[in-house]
């Protein structure tokens, strides 16, 4: 658990200091108590790059947010537990070092290095996902990705680290809305989206898209639907998936969520052939495994599994069970 991890009112800073080494206590104040958005500069002191908002879904249940890293929630590592210096501003999640870290959603990583926040202490990632949202990745062992990367939802950012301020190895998570410095309750803000940052089951609502839609689409085409898979959650996937929920008594609601997921998946080892197996690929290579998606459950594709589950600190045994199923799509 972080014993000085993002208090809100992070570190006594000059009020000007908004240079590449952290934000001012003053600037962090404004953003979170006035909603007002703050301009996160690189070193070059220009405006770094930021990502397009999506466009809106019906629901923001709509795929875009994903679990950032599997674990569990220490004792007193909740948004808003005491600090000395001020409320807790994120939430801990404990595993291992050398647990994969994961992109929250897609984006730029605008800060990368020790002290990127005032307040934080340790090794820690800043990505932007436009419409003045980011997120925060802090105490973290081992860098993935580069300053200015582009990157997709789900994808290995990191390494979990006990660097800092800290008794323990976890991940620090945070969640900025409005602005950096409009601190949100990250686990509030990512079940809004459909997301359990405990690491349960993911919900999609019609609207959606992504990665995960697409697996679901080969899941449902082998279960005998026979769907495009695009990666758009329209009408014609909403009518297959509430005539398997009505087939298997489920409420035929059309969400995807921790009902519907067990009913839909296989379990899947070497030798397996066929679209569920284009899913299970699918959602791999949206954890940074660069299969092909050629339906045929190989050695690489066991080698991959195998990957995923050290990395997550499951069961290594290259098979594919609801446990994995679970971490992958969520």
């Amino acid at each position: 658990m972080c014993e000085q991890c993002g208090p809100v009112d992070g570190a006594e800073r000059a009020a000007a200091d908004l240079g590449p080494v952290g934000l001012s206590r003053r600037g962090l104040l404004l953003g979170a108590g006035a909603g007002l958005g703050v301009v996160l500069t690189g070193a070059s002191g220009l405006a770094s790059p930021a990502v397009a908002a999506p466009s809106a879904a019906g629901s923001l249940k709509n795929g875009q947010w994903c679990n950032p890293a599997r674990g569990h929630f220490p004792k007193g590592g909740h948004y808003g537990a005491p600090r000395g210096g001020g409320p807790h501003a994120g939430q801990d999640v404990t595993n291992s070092v050398g647990t994969a870290i994961h992109a929250a959603a897609a984006g730029t990583v605008l800060r990368r290095g020790s002290g990127v926040l005032g307040g934080r202490s340790g090794n820690g990632l800043v990505i932007s996902h436009g419409g003045g949202r980011y997120t925060y990745y802090g105490h973290l062992h081992r860098f993935r990705v580069g300053l200015n990367a582009r990157v997709g939802a789900g994808q290995r950012i990191a390494d979990m680290g006990a660097t800092g301020n800290v008794t323990g190895p976890h991940l620090h998570f945070e969640v900025h809305s409005g602005g950096l410095g409009g601190i949100t309750n990250p686990v509030g803000y990512l079940a809004a989206r459909g997301v359990d940052l405990g690491g349960g089951w993911p919900t999609l609502d019609p609207g959606a898209g992504g990665a995960t839609v697409k697996a679901l689409q080969y899941v449902l085409t082998r279960r005998g639907h026979e769907l495009l898979a695009d990666g758009d959650y329209g009408a014609v996937s909403v009518r297959a998936v509430r005539a398997f929920q009505s087939a298997r008594e489920l409420v035929a609601d059309g969400q995807v969520g921790p009902k519907t997921w067990p009913h839909l998946v296989y379990t899947l080892r070497q030798g397996h052939s066929g679209s569920h197996v284009r899913g299970l690929q699918t959602v791999l290579n949206k954890h940074s495994a660069g299969l092909a998606v050629d339906g045929g459950f190989g050695s690489v594709t066991r080698t991959a599994v195998r990957a995923f589950q050290g990395a997550n600190r499951l069961v290594v045994d290259g098979e594919a069970g609801p446990k994995t199923w679970t971490a992958l799509v969520g």
